[in-house]
């Protein structure tokens, strides 16, 4: 993964255990004050939200534990890889499109984020400026040409 995704799942991981894990402490709490527990949905519901957190939280200390920070900046650009940007042109519709490709824990699409593992991912990798490639789409298989392939940063 990115600087990007690493720092951004730093952040989740430090609001689940600073802000959500000290505030579902105080709702348990609260619920539990309401009398019998058995049918409490207040404080049933402030349990589950619990289990939710601590299962979130070890996850993303596993993700964290095991993640590889990979530089983008320092890879070559001038084929598509971990990390490039690239621009493309759809021949059938003429709408352009920029997309970076990131780490799956880090795909965004509405931001131009794409996983390496998408399948738009997977049929630019390796090509460059100039060559023309078929995508299969839930519309079907489109036309694209690779306009620009370059390096930006992520920042969120």
């Amino acid at each position: 993964m990115t600087n990007y995704g690493y720092e951004k799942l730093v952040a989740e991981l430090k609001n689940l255990k600073e802000v959500q894990r000290p505030n579902i402490v105080v709702e348990i709490d609260v619920a539990r004050s309401h009398g019998d527990l058995k049918e409490n949905a207040e404080y049933h519901a402030a349990r589950e939200k619990q289990a939710f957190i601590e299962a979130r939280i070890n996850e993303l200390g596993l993700m964290l534990a095991n993640a590889q920070v990979i530089d983008p900046s320092t890879l070559p650009h001038d084929k598509i890889s971990f990390g490039s940007s690239v621009k493309i042109l759809n021949l059938d519709t003429d709408k352009e499109f920029i997309y970076t490709l990131v780490g799956s824990m880090e795909s965004n699409p509405s931001q131009g984020l794409i996983s390496v593992s998408s399948p738009i991912a997977k049929a630019l990798m390796g090509k460059k400026q100039g060559d023309e490639v078929s995508i299969m789409l839930p519309n079907g298989e489109n036309e694209f040409e690779i306009l620009e392939v370059f390096y930006k940063d992520i920042v969120f």
